[in-house]
């Protein structure tokens, strides 16, 4: 059999694969992506990010139709169902996918459909859907396959009321009642989405308060506004059992309560799509959850072999992913370390509202003895807030007391994913020009939400003394 040589061969088209191949061939290499799927674009643009934000924001347009015309929300309700939102939804992924597409055809990277598993070291065995077998020979490989949703044993994902992050979005019609398990990223940006659609939703952490990873005020902020628009949150309770009926699902939970709705959602965590790879014969350590162990190169421990995005684990962000797969094909091409793309990455996480965090909290300045200072912008008190009548939130900036460098933003509001990035701009400063300075001695457009920074500023320094 043929076997076709490649400099670089990437598994996987999601971020972490189109990041490491545009990469490679754009430095001169000659490229090949095996993408399982016979569309390019991963879980993040089928089943993930893409299909969930493109649903929330139609759930939150009808929302806001509704709270602007509520003569119309009875025949709104009517009228407008979840297969419906979903139908706009996939339009998206369609149109990401077609993008996506022409980017490894414009640069002339071969695209194989199939399933890879290595042979040996510098030989990857690809099985196209129609049994067909092709081998592909590199110098290095970077291994981008992803992740999918973790199930637990016992519970039974065949069941038309049983969902995990992924089958959810093939729900057709919204339930009264829904209890979701987990409540992480997935499971608190469910919970305000459905809940945003009226139904009553459960939202069971094993853990003592959401999102611990998130600055306190910005997490007990999320907390009271689920709370506030009808969320339930039970913390600190772990699943006993499931039991699926033909009508409703019932939780047992180890604390002895039961809990009951029309359908279930587990979100507690995903898996590494790493099986099935060969990868052991190569000696190459996978942990319990499927994830690849990599060093700061993202080096396996076979060196020209790479990992990158959620096949690795955490932050599992798509935006991470993307600068990880540039990361491993720079080293690939360079043999340089680029630190620079994976410092200081955003955390953009889609409940309503929005919340984006970049930098430290107050708790690790606290822990490590760094004096800081806190200026916050309440958007209630911004005049374009006022305006559109978003004034729900609030941009909380952290900075050091003495040099006055920006040591973290936290934002909770409306398009606070997208109002981080003024801020991120001056934390990748080096030396004076990273100083909360910056925004009170630069001009804002007057009325805008990006003058949250100049307002937050001069909070932060009217504490200093």
């Amino acid at each position: 059999m043929t076997v076709r040589q490649f400099d670089v061969v990437v598994l996987g088209s999601g971020p972490g694969g189109e990041g490491a191949s545009m990469k490679a061939v754009k430095s001169g290499r000659r490229v090949c992506a095996v993408e399982q799927s016979p569309y390019v674009g991963g879980a993040c643009t089928h089943t993930a990010t893409i299909p969930s934000k493109a649903l929330r924001h139609a759930v939150q347009r009808l929302v806001d139709v509704q709270g602007d015309h509520p003569e119309l929300r009875a025949e709104l309700a009517r009228t407008t169902t979840l297969r419906d939102m979903l139908r706009t939804a996939y339009s998206v992924v369609s149109r990401q996918v077609q993008l996506r597409s022409t980017f490894y055809e414009r640069n002339r990277v071969d695209l194989v459909v199939g399933k890879a598993r290595f042979l040996d070291a510098n030989t990857v065995e690809v099985t196209e859907p129609r049994g067909s077998v092709e081998l592909l020979s590199a110098k290095a490989f970077v291994v981008a396959t992803g992740s999918h949703p973790y199930h637990p044993p016992g519970v039974d994902f065949s069941h038309p009321r049983v969902f995990d992050s992924d089958t959810i979005l093939k729900l057709r019609d919204a339930p009264q009642t829904m209890l979701i398990y987990g409540a992480g990223v997935i499971g608190c940006e469910y919970a305000s989405m459905f809940r945003m659609l009226g139904v009553k939703v459960d939202l069971v952490n094993t853990r003592d308060r959401l999102l611990s990873f998130l600055d306190d005020e910005i997490s007990d902020a999320l907390s009271y506004h689920l709370r506030e628009q009808g969320v339930l949150i039970r913390h600190q309770e772990e699943m006993e059992k499931v039991e699926a009926r033909e009508d409703s699902v019932v939780l047992q939970l180890k604390s002895g309560k039961q809990l009951k709705a029309d359908v279930f959602l587990w979100a507690n965590g995903r898996t590494g799509n790493s099986s099935g790879l060969g990868l052991e014969a190569l000696g190459i350590a996978v942990d319990s959850r499927g994830c690849i162990q990599v060093n700061d190169a993202y080096q396996t421990s076979v060196p020209h072999i790479y990992a990158v995005g959620d096949v690795v684990g955490a932050p599992s962000l798509a935006s991470a992913s993307y600068d990880q797969g540039r990361f491993a094909a720079t080293h690939i091409v360079e043999g340089r370390l680029e630190h620079k793309l994976v410092k200081d990455i955003p955390t953009g996480i889609y409940t309503s509202p929005e919340i984006s965090s970049l930098g430290r909290t107050e708790r690790e300045l606290t822990k490590a003895g760094v004096p800081y200072e806190v200026g916050h912008a309440f958007f209630k008190s911004l005049a374009r807030a006022q305006i559109t009548g978003r004034t729900v939130g609030m941009l909380k900036l952290l900075f050091h007391r003495e040099t006055r460098e920006l040591l973290g933003i936290h934002c909770f509001g409306d398009n606070a994913s997208e109002i981080i990035h003024i801020g991120q701009a001056i934390m990748a400063q080096d030396g004076p020009g990273n100083s909360i300075d910056y925004f009170i001695n630069t001009t804002f457009n007057y009325p805008t939400m990006a003058e949250a920074y100049r307002v937050a500023a001069l909070n932060g320094i009217n504490r200093l003394f």
